[in-house]
């Protein structure tokens, strides 16, 4: 094992000995047997980011338990959430003698030496993703020397995201047999599937057809939507708009304001076809978006323009080539709809006017594609980060269990 740098060794001894053992009354969740995968992000973004890997290392290693550690938010319902340790080895012991990590993925420029140290110590391989050009941190003391170098060269492994952030670690003593150049961590998308006949079926009923999608509509959203499509139908005399609810719940409320909108409704749930007069098929709940992208090179993705709320994911769409337009309400995916807007694979919309503007300039198969394909190269950027960081830890395990 290396020799640890003076200024490693000084903040741990001043770390030794300080206050913070955990409570004896503190609870944690039970640490479930077998090996123990370990995520920490700093942002909401970079959380979803990792559960989504996350997802993807347990499609092969299903048996493999993930404990998830960043901001307070709501993850995968099959992995486990915990706070991080301050930063005193009474906390860090106890939190590493409960879960034995066997491996740790963190996203974060907030580094934290102990901790990071000690887990390699006890044989958790620690890989760090996401390294871009921003400043690193540490919360030691200012008269101590800059901890970041040695922290950072408690990582295994640095996946950096450009070439300008990789020749940055390398000044900072980073060896270049732990760099990988990777690419930015971004949420990756996991489209639902659909029935392969289905859409087949459909794609020949509906050919030479306009169409577009309303997915996950908030019953607030609707009458905006269907006014949309009113003017939109002007111009495009054949337009079909597929109207899906999020809530199943609020199919009914919706059903009656798109009847009372005066349209030629198909109700699929209640096994209807459309004909060359349908101007809307009303689907139930969400369950077959898969299809409706799929068919739709237009989506509008719901629950955006009802203010307080927090929107939904726009990946699943881009990943199943759909131009996206969507409103300012988006919340908690905002980082998602930046990074398409900035590409020009997702458009913003505020009211009436600007929908029905987007959806007569877009139903233009060659407007439509341009934006698919921008964001089919944003789906695909994410993908291969994210197939490097799944296949360096299931070698890495796999490597574990060969000794």
């Amino acid at each position: 094992m290396p020799r640890k740098p003076f200024s490693l060794k000084a903040y741990l001894a001043l770390n030794r000995d300080r206050t913070g053992a955990v409570p004896a009354d503190f609870l944690r969740a039970e640490r479930p047997a077998g090996r123990l995968l370990w995520a920490h992000g700093d942002s909401l973004s970079r959380l979803r980011a990792l559960v989504s890997v996350c997802q993807r290392i347990r499609q092969q290693r299903p048996e493999l338990s993930v404990l998830v550690t960043g901001p307070d938010t709501l993850v995968d319902p099959g992995m486990i959430r915990d706070d991080l340790p301050g930063e005193n080895v009474p906390e860090i012991n106890a939190f590493l003698d409960h879960w034995a990590p066997d491996h740790c993925l963190w996203a974060s420029h907030a580094l934290r030496p102990a901790l990071l140290h000690l887990a390699s110590e006890r044989g958790c391989g620690l890989t760090l993703i996401d390294a871009d050009d921003r400043e690193w941190t540490t919360p030691s003391a200012r008269w101590l020397p800059d901890l970041a170098p040695a922290t950072l060269g408690q990582f295994d492994s640095i996946l950096a995201t450009d070439e300008s952030s990789e020749r940055r670690l390398r000044r900072m003593g980073v060896s270049p047999e732990n760099l990988t150049l990777a690419g930015p961590l971004t949420e990756a998308a996991v489209p639902p599937d659909c029935p392969i006949r289905q859409h087949e079926e459909m794609a020949a009923l509906l050919v030479g057809r306009p169409l577009w999608l309303a997915a996950r509509l908030h019953p607030d959203e609707v009458d905006v939507i269907l006014r949309a499509h009113g003017r939109a139908s002007r111009l495009a005399h054949r337009l079909l708009l597929f109207v899906v609810p999020d809530n199943p719940a609020d199919q009914a409320v919706i059903a009656a304001q798109v009847d009372a909108a005066g349209f030629r409704v198909c109700h699929w749930d209640a096994g209807e076809m459309p004909d060359e007069n349908t101007q809307i098929i009303l689907a139930s709940g969400p369950e077959e978006l898969g299809l409706w992208y799929r068919l739709a090179p237009l989506a509008f993705i719901g629950g955006s323009l009802v203010p307080g709320r927090q929107g939904h994911d726009p990946l699943e769409a881009a990943a199943l080539g759909s131009a996206i337009l969507y409103g300012p309400a988006v919340g908690r995916h905002l980082a998602s709809y930046s990074r398409l807007a900035e590409a020009g694979a997702a458009r913003i919309v505020k009211d009436v006017d600007t929908l029905s503007a987007a959806v007569s300039q877009l139903i233009a198969p060659d407007r439509a594609a341009a934006m698919a394909h921008a964001g089919w190269d944003i789906i695909s950027a994410g993908a291969a980060m994210t197939d490097q960081v799944v296949d360096l830890v299931l070698d890495r395990l796999d490597r574990m269990e060969a000794t």
